[in-house]
């Protein structure tokens, strides 16, 4: 009875469609359940780039990579000969720029075995031991092993241990030559649990395995500054890749194309105005694939060598789409706005998290009071800065006073502060009472009251107030928009200090959030923001 049940719901198709189909299914359901078990053993060979017979030289190298030639000599002289002691490598610099194609061209150029792990495919570190584990001991998944790793690692000192034993055997049937060990999108590991122990551990690891003939190469979106502990590692060397150039991006569009005049005819009209709002290769082929297709779109032959008359026929076609994609696809970078000149010195002179480094738009997407606006920006200022330097950003004498108590300080009293004021920086924003919020406020604001007062009486709908009890006014409208800006979460209201008795604040809001508001404001907020 159970039988026949199973059976009637295919009775509604042809008895030739049910036997193939049964069969297909049954086929497919044998093969998904068969162990794949007849892939080769990884050898040593694995570690290396296969040529397939066809040498790649140096030629090859550099035309593989348009505008990367100075990177890719440092890295070359870097590396050095075969077997050539290493100092860990730290390659960083924007995303798309290149970073680790080029390693990986390097290395296929070299030929020499490397294991390459990228902190993008995994979300711990357990995932990313266990895929360098599983590569230096030439261990692959499979069902025979239940898809299982080679080697469990809870804690990080096993994972030393494995990674030492693994390596030594390596390089012993290498006979002594170098193995390296690549690890991609190093700044993701800062979002992971405990990466303040895994992140030294991997500076520290050329130290800790005291392994001969292994090599570090660390690739980063962000720089050495970011990842400074107080755990004592040396600083890798590092290996800036600036972004690309126009003249640059124009090489790397123009490869790989079969018609060379046409292409060159489209980035001719479309790579300025594109590069002015983004330098990424990623974002400009995304954006560039669908102009390129409606510029071609009135040709019947793609081989055709366009003249003056048929370059102004595609240009009409693409013109009304280039507004939009400028518009929706793209985001200006603050940073190139804010600082364009100083952009790498600011890398280097501050340890925490930089202005401007994300995408994002100028205009607030949100309306604000102008009042509430440099409210906010004295919140923000208040929770970066050190109050004690509040009197030197502030002051009616622009710290003259200040400087002249400075100069008779000592050394030691100068270097105690500066250390406590960089401490104070690293813990991050900070707290404040509420007459400190107020004293920058008013600061700010010193020539701005008259227009601060309109706004408050046009909010009011006009009803007034003026004479002794505008000041009032305008004060009680102060303490109710800080109210307002705790109920939006742009300030938070906390406990209260036992030593002094009131309330502490501390400003949530984000470096671009701020920046965009003090923007719309034109206020100079980097002019009174401490960075050391």
């Amino acid at each position: 009875m159970s039988q026949e049940e199973e059976e009637t719901p295919q009775t509604t198709t042809t008895r030739r469609t049910t036997r193939l189909s049964s069969s297909s299914n049954h086929t497919q359901n044998e093969t998904l359940k068969k162990p794949i078990t007849n892939l080769p053993s990884l050898t040593l060979k694995n570690l290396t780039f296969t040529h397939n017979n066809k040498p790649f030289t140096y030629d090859d190298l550099i035309s593989s990579l348009p505008g990367r030639k100075p990177q890719i000599a440092e890295i070359l002289r870097l590396l050095g000969p075969v077997n050539s002691p290493l100092s860990p490598l730290f390659v960083y610099g924007s995303s798309s720029t290149g970073k680790t194609s080029t390693i990986l061209q390097v290395f296929k150029y070299l030929n020499r075995p490397f294991v390459y792990s990228s902190c993008r495919s995994c979300y711990n570190a357990r995932q990313l031991f266990d895929n360098v584990l599983n590569q230096i001991m030439l261990h692959r998944r499979n069902g025979s092993n239940g898809y299982s790793g080679v080697k469990k690692c809870e804690k990080a000192a096993d994972f030393v241990n494995f990674l030492k034993e693994g390596l030594r055997s390596v390089v012993e049937g290498l006979d002594g030559d170098m193995v390296y060990l690549v690890f991609d999108s190093l700044e993701l590991v800062r979002d992971w649990d405990k990466s303040c122990t895994i992140l030294p551990l991997l500076f520290r690891l050329s130290d800790v395995l005291k392994v001969d003939g292994v090599g570090l190469v660390f690739v980063s979106g962000a720089s050495i500054d970011t990842y400074h502990s107080d755990t004592g590692f040396v600083d890798p060397v590092p290996v800036y890749f600036p972004d690309y150039t126009e003249e640059d991006l124009r090489q790397i569009f123009m490869r790989n194309q079969s018609n060379l005049k046409l292409r060159s005819a489209f980035l001719d009209v479309v790579l300025k105005p594109f590069c002015r709002v983004t330098r990424r290769l990623d974002e400009l082929s995304t954006a560039l694939s669908p102009l390129y297709e409606k510029y071609c779109e009135p040709l019947d032959d793609l081989s055709v060598v366009p003249n003056e008359e048929t370059k102004r026929r595609l240009f009409s076609c693409i013109q009304p789409h280039i507004a939009p994609a400028l518009n929706e696809i793209f985001r200006v970078k603050s940073q190139q706005s804010l600082e364009a000149g100083g952009k790498e010195g600011l890398k280097r002179k501050t340890s925490s998290k930089k202005f401007g480094t994300s995408d994002s738009i100028d205009d607030l997407d949100f309306h604000m009071s102008t009042s509430a606006k440099y409210l906010l920006v004295s919140a923000f200022l208040a929770s970066r800065n050190p109050a004690t330097l509040d009197a030197s950003f502030f002051d009616s004498t622009g710290g003259s006073a200040n400087q002249k108590k400075k100069r008779k300080s000592s050394e030691k009293s100068r270097d105690l502060k500066e250390a406590s004021e960089q401490e104070m920086f690293m813990k991050g924003p900070g707290t404040f009472p509420l007459e400190r919020l107020l004293a920058i406020f008013q600061c700010i604001t010193s020539g701005l009251e008259d227009s601060l007062e309109e706004e408050e009486e046009g909010l009011q709908g006009g009803t007034g107030l003026g004479g002794n009890g505008g000041e009032n006014s305008l004060m009680s409208d102060i303490l109710l928009q800080v109210s307002s800006l705790c109920s939006a979460n742009f300030i938070t209201k906390g406990g209260s200090c036992p030593l002094e008795g009131s309330t502490r604040y501390r400003s949530t809001v984000s470096d671009d959030l701020a920046l965009k508001v003090a923007r719309s404001l034109k206020f100079p907020l980097s002019k009174y923001l401490y960075r050391r």
